[in-house]
């Protein structure tokens, strides 16, 4: 039997996206710029002068942020410590693993530096990942290694963690690019390829260079030379992010497009047609074309309205329409360049104020249990008069009493803060009345409970004393009962 390269073996199996993935910057393709930028980012920080302690690589997936990490350790002669969602990330795994690696230097004396690669750093909210967003930011803020956080959706990160590094987006590689790499691999794996093959490659991938390599490998196994009717992948269902839709909604140049673009996004109506309100003054310049696209979203909203009403969710389809569809057929113009869109401060502020609106509701469920009306009517009808009620100094007290207010809810009442002295006075006088009266319950019915119990027992007992010990010369029970009554009153025997 002819003996075996181990090595050879090994090397003929490794995935084709494995096997040459780029071991130094000058080699990843597509993205210039941020190669450029990587390596002044790596500079500063050999030279002891870093700007940013970490940066945050991020866009969609297979086009190439982890392998330039890894790129650019390789070029500047770092180790790597990586931690990815496979490993359980809670906040003291973190603090173990990434911030010893992030305060020592190496071993082997090459380099004092190590990068740190926290891989899908946007999916830190798993039973795993408690705590560990804040320990990131603890990480970072007193790193001396670089470290790199590679995410595919930027805004589905920690608000903290996204200030605390500096952002560098990945775009989708352009096809030149993609095509050049695919060939490259071609000609080192000795692979004939026909006209078309390699572009309908590129096409099914959908700018995802790890998965154009893949379907390439799976194509040319067993075989020298490829033909366009080899290709038996289908295109991917790529999903957008709500950013890119944005733009091909409001660059769209015919309906079907704009409701495609809606298609590939993972919002619903009720949703999306927040990001477009928030947008449009952003992407329509023209104010005609602006109150437009607004009357097209006012009408998308009549129909999401309706669905609300009446549970009909095959209403969603017309709303869709007009609220795609609709804005990019209205506008009188095309409008072309980078537009920096942005999430809907609607959102915004609601989280802003959940912990105000959850003191209203706690409010008006307890004036509508004292006033046996609905939460709801309270809510809306009831709240204003017992803000009236409270700027009241004689009152304020008796009504945080009679509702037992805690101090959130009396300072929603009073307008103002509940840190401050009026809110507290009115607390603990509240609390000390509410104090007073149960003690005054418990005495006035506790003890007229006990007496009334203890006299009927003493009197049953005299009762049958006195039947015990009567003689025709002693009074009988009649006698003492009525010696027993008041005068002025009629004894119960006299019935």
């Amino acid at each position: 039997m002819p003996a075996v390269n181990i090595g050879q073996m090994s090397a003929e199996s490794l995935e084709w996206a494995e096997k040459y993935r780029p071991q130094n910057l000058s080699e990843v393709v597509g993205h210039p710029k941020i190669i450029k930028e990587l390596l002044k980012w790596g500079d500063d920080w050999e030279k002891g002068v870093p700007t940013d302690r970490a940066l945050i690589l991020y866009g969609k997936p297979g086009i190439g942020k982890t392998s330039a990490a890894f790129a650019l350790a390789n070029q500047m002669g770092w180790d790597v410590i990586e931690l990815n969602a496979s490993d359980q990330r809670t906040a003291k795994i973190i603090q173990k693993v990434a911030g010893s690696a992030s305060m020592m230097g190496t071993f082997d004396g090459t380099s004092g530096r190590r990068l740190v690669i926290l891989d899908e750093a946007d999916n830190l909210h798993g039973n795993y990942d408690r705590g560990g967003a804040r320990a990131i930011i603890n990480v970072v803020r007193s790193t001396k290694q670089p470290i790199i956080l590679i995410a595919n959706e930027f805004y589905d990160m920690d608000s903290a963690l996204r200030l605390a590094c500096k952002p560098v987006q990945f775009r989708i590689m352009n096809s030149a690019a993609m095509v050049t790499a695919l060939k490259s691999i071609c000609r080192k794996e000795g692979v004939m390829v026909n006209v078309g093959v390699i572009e309908q490659i590129n096409d099914n991938a959908g700018g995802d260079l790890r998965s154009a390599i893949n379907d390439l490998q799976a194509i040319a196994i067993g075989q020298n030379e490829l033909y366009v009717d080899d290709i038996v992948t289908a295109p991917r269902d790529v999903r957008e992010t709500v950013f890119r839709a944005m733009d091909k909604i409001f660059k769209a140049s015919d309906m079907r497009s704009a409701q495609e673009a809606a298609w590939h996004v993972d919002e619903s109506p009720d949703n999306l047609i927040n990001w477009i309100d928030e947008n449009l003054p952003l992407a329509y310049k023209d104010e005609q074309d602006m109150y437009a696209g607004f009357n097209q979203l006012s009408r998308a909203d009549l129909f999401l309205g309706r669905v609300r009403r009446r549970q009909n969710y095959r209403l969603w389809r017309y709303a869709s329409l007009f609220m795609t569809g609709g804005v990019a057929a209205v506008k009188s113009q095309n409008y072309s360049g980078y537009n920096k869109y942005q999430a809907p401060q609607f959102w915004k502020k609601l989280g802003q104020t959940r912990a105000k609106r959850n003191i209203r509701d706690s409010l008006a469920g307890k004036i509508g249990a004292l006033c046996h009306m609905s939460k709801r009517y309270a809510r809306s009808d009831l709240i204003w008069f017992f803000k009236h009620v409270m700027k009241s100094k004689e009152l304020a007290v008796d009504v945080a009493a009679e509702l037992d207010l805690n101090p959130d809810e009396i300072a929603f009442l009073l307008d103002t803060k509940a840190t401050t002295k009026k809110v507290k006075t009115i607390y603990e006088s509240a609390q000390q009345l509410i104090q007073a009266q149960v003690k005054h319950d418990i005495e006035v019915f506790g003890g007229f409970t006990h007496t009334a119990v203890v006299d009927e027992q003493q009197r049953e007992l005299d009762f049958t004393e006195a039947d015990n010990n009567s003689t025709d010369d002693e009074p009988g029970v009649d006698e003492i009962a009525s010696k027993d009554e008041p005068k002025n009153q009629s004894s119960l025997f006299d019935f």
